[in-house]
């Protein structure tokens, strides 16, 4: 019982970090000055901050978390809104580890490079062009996920109606 609420506490932890630090990320694309390539310089590093130190740590201990309530957990395994949420983790993982933190890394290393002069925010402008639409999905599904742990719906497949003719079939001797 005691593992079974440490993991929970875990995920739920993990889930506020991810949605909070993916919200502190889009409130800093829209609000930090960017009008320099110095204030665009700090604007990555700050976002690569927030990715390195909250969004990647929270993704992997929600992620590790929910596996091992599902694994400690049989009656899990039978859930369909259990399996939906490692679904959707997967993906998030994959969102955030391929795209929002190699992406934020590697923008802020553009951003050093366009504040020393060698390069042009061209260059940068391309790399992170998908860098919103990424972020919408990552969140949505962070959203998701929360819905379903809390609400918990049954996916199941529901039974099938009894017709005239088939009770009658199964009727007969």
């Amino acid at each position: 019982m005691r593992l079974r609420l440490s993991l929970k506490i875990f995920h739920t932890l993990a889930a506020a970090g991810l949605i909070g630090g993916l919200a502190c990320y889009m409130v800093l694309l829209v609000v930090a000055p960017q009008d320099s390539a110095a204030a665009y310089a700090d604007l990555r590093e700050s976002i690569a901050l927030i990715s390195d130190w909250v969004l990647i740590p929270s993704l992997a201990v929600g992620l590790v978390s929910g596996l091992l309530a599902m694994a400690f957990h049989a009656p899990f395994m039978d859930k369909g809104w259990a399996w939906a949420k490692t679904i959707m983790g997967i993906l998030m993982f994959k969102g955030v580890l391929t795209v929002v933190g190699s992406k934020a890394d590697h923008a802020a290393a553009l951003a050093k490079r366009i504040e020393n002069g060698e390069g042009e925010r061209a260059v940068l402008d391309a790399a992170m062009k998908y860098e919103w639409s990424v972020l919408w999905i990552v969140m949505a599904l962070s959203v998701a996920n929360v819905v379903l742990g809390v609400w918990r719906p049954r996916f199941a497949r529901p039974a099938p109606r009894a017709t005239a003719e088939t009770t009658a079939a199964d009727a007969a001797p």
